[in-house]
């Protein structure tokens, strides 16, 4: 018998990802979105399953609490929703704190509510930008609370007290996982994250826009690396009431990361170069023995090829005219 699970951000690139991937493992799921940055057409292949209902429902709407009845017996919460990228969390801050912070209340109640295990999707963007490097989970971070990011590092830390609170105070079986970034074909093409503007450039023959010198790092980690993470961290209850890195620990500089998409594409791209965006992290490499330790976990799919599955199915969709050109930060 499955268990039933909710996500929030269902229609997201993580939440359907992993929606799919229960759905596939014989669980009844819950999904919660409210289609801001979350597209209908990621769980519309799911719509017809009987073992699948949706909610068009902000999770920080006022009425979540009155909506508990309707999910029925929840044993997990996986809450992913929130805007990930710098295009979408800049344009709506106040939802975007919302979310991370009353919409994580609501699903914390909910988990107290039905003795629920509750996964919250933090992020690697908590650590700011970094004096240590790589990160371990116990570094606090250099971070800024008064910038254009600020709406989306500091709700994700404030998301985290709130988990905090709720394993000290009543028990409840909390998990935190600090992704770091994450991609794969799921990837909005307009999503304005790295991988996602450097492949839809290159396959469209547009220049290659990189942000500062390019010598700025970061460290990508192939989704089902990343699904294949979060499920552990739900199943283990070593992973209770702790914060644990999901991301992989190989670092490139975004300039090697467009220099390798111009050879795996084939693309007579040029690169070019704009200003750096402000509070933009220098470095970005998690430690993972936490993860290691606790999970048995470690990624098993390197950059080249998982770039070489996204751009494949990127070129698809552009043969098929869905492609469009993003414009946004190196995140």
């Amino acid at each position: 018998m499955g268990k039933t699970v909710l996500i929030t951000g269902a229609a997201g690139f993580l939440g359907s990802h992993l929606t799919k991937e229960l759905l596939k493992q014989g669980h009844r799921v819950i999904g919660i979105d409210n289609l801001s940055s979350g597209k209908k057409s990621n769980i519309e292949p799911f719509l017809p399953s009987p073992e699948f209902t949706f909610f068009r429902l902000d999770v920080s709407d006022r009425q979540v609490p009155e909506l508990y009845a309707s999910f029925g017996e929840v044993s997990e919460i996986y809450h992913l929703a929130s805007p990930a990228s710098p295009k979408f969390y800049q344009a709506k801050p106040m939802d975007t704190i919302a979310v991370n912070t009353t919409g994580t209340y609501y699903m914390l109640e909910l988990a107290l509510l039905n003795g629920a295990k509750l996964l919250f999707a933090s992020t690697s963007e908590a650590y700011g930008d970094p004096t240590v490097h790589p990160q371990p989970e116990e570094y606090c971070g250099n971070v800024n609370t008064w910038g254009p990011r600020a709406c989306y590092d500091e709700s994700k830390r404030l998301g985290e007290v709130y988990c905090y609170e709720y394993y000290n105070r009543y028990g409840t079986a909390i998990k935190v996982a600090r992704i770091f970034n994450t991609y794969s074909a799921g990837l909005r093409n307009d999503d304005g994250r790295v991988i996602s503007n450097f492949i839809t450039q290159a396959l469209a023959g547009e220049p290659i826009t990189v942000y500062g010198d390019g010598s700025q790092t970061r460290s990508f980690c192939y989704v089902d690396d990343n699904i294949r993470g979060l499920q552990l961290m739900m199943e283990r209850d070593e992973a209770n009431g702790q914060i644990i890195n999901i991301g992989n620990t190989a670092e490139y500089s975004i300039l090697q990361v467009a220099e390798l998409v111009k050879r795996l594409t084939g693309s007579d791209s040029v690169i070019t170069y704009l200003p750096l965006p402000s509070d933009d992290p220098k470095v970005r490499r998690p430690v993972i023995q936490k993860a290691k330790r606790l999970l048995g976990w470690e990624p098993q799919i390197d950059l080249e090829e998982g770039l070489s599955r996204t751009i494949s199915v990127y070129r698809e969709r552009m043969t098929l005219g869905e492609g469009s050109y993003p414009s946004a930060t190196n995140m």
